[in-house]
């Protein structure tokens, strides 16, 4: 049985003039239009072809070597572009769009609004659906991270606290509003860290790396950059947040403590404008 909505890899049973009729086990024969067949690797009856599985606008399984945005069971930002008194159609880089359910909405959308949503197959008519109540398909393992651990992330909505953060597509975090150095945005993904494993369960990120090892390297680079601009650096700790996220991509915060350290270890100068090699 093909799995719908997600990435297949299923064998060739015969070709047509139209395409290839692709095993689908008990869904039957899957129709790969001869559009999608790559072209640069002729296939054979016997062969088998990785397809992603949907139902085309006639409600047909159709196969297609086509790379979607999004496959059953992920998490993703996606365009509204169409509106009907269904709910609203999603662009998800597939001829048939997927459809979020008014009933799936936490907030109006209207078309050209983007959303952060889940995909799952509704259980009654097999079709992928979109949905952006998104809490019960989250933290539904326990979360085994340590502070300092590396994670993906994906911003999905503001807060009065910071912005709100699926990481690695299981668990719910925040980056609070001081780690937020740099713009954010729902539908933005981001390499994060976990800062904190909360004593109430929940998780504090943080956009830049945690900890000793991470100040130490903080310092290296800009002795680093340093020596390569001829011992001075046009930052100071009187710059703007944007300039040293620009040249560090760390906060105003962390780049303040870390050149208080080298001046401390006398290993640089600070200044108004600049900061100096010694």
């Amino acid at each position: 049985m093909a799995d719908i909505g997600r990435f297949n890899r299923l064998q060739v049973l015969k070709h047509t003039g139209f395409g290839l009729y692709l095993n689908g086990g008990n869904d039957g024969d899957i129709l790969l239009p001869k559009r999608y067949i790559p072209k640069d690797k002729p296939s054979e009856v016997g062969d088998w072809l990785d397809v992603f599985i949907y139902f085309d606008s006639e409600d047909k399984i159709i196969a297609t070597t086509e790379q979607p945005k999004a496959q059953v069971g992920d998490f993703v930002s996606l365009k509204v572009i169409a509106k009907n008194n269904v709910g609203v159609f999603l662009d998800w880089g597939l001829p048939k769009d997927v459809l979020l359910p008014f009933s799936e909405q936490k907030r109006p959308l209207e078309v050209g609004d983007y959303a952060v949503v889940h995909l799952y197959l509704d259980k009654h008519t097999s079709r992928v659906i979109a949905t952006s109540r998104l809490d019960r398909y989250l933290d539904k393992t326990p979360a085994r991270y340590k502070a300092g651990d590396p994670v993906d992330l994906l911003i999905v909505e503001r807060t009065d606290l910071g912005h709100k953060a699926i990481i690695n597509g299981l668990h719910w975090g925040l980056v609070h509003k001081n780690e937020a150095f740099k713009f954010l945005r729902g539908g933005q993904r981001e390499q994060g860290y976990i800062r904190e494993m909360r004593a109430d369960g929940k998780i504090s990120l943080s956009l830049q790396p945690v900890g000793t090892a991470a100040a130490d390297q903080l310092q290296d680079q800009i002795l680093q950059k340093l020596l390569d601009n001829n011992g001075q650096l046009a930052l100071s700790d009187k710059s703007t947040p944007e300039a040293i996220s620009r040249a560090f991509g760390v906060s105003k915060g962390n780049f303040k403590k870390a050149i208080g350290g080298l001046l401390k270890q006398g290993k640089i100068s600070i200044h108004s404008d600049h900061i100096e090699l010694l």
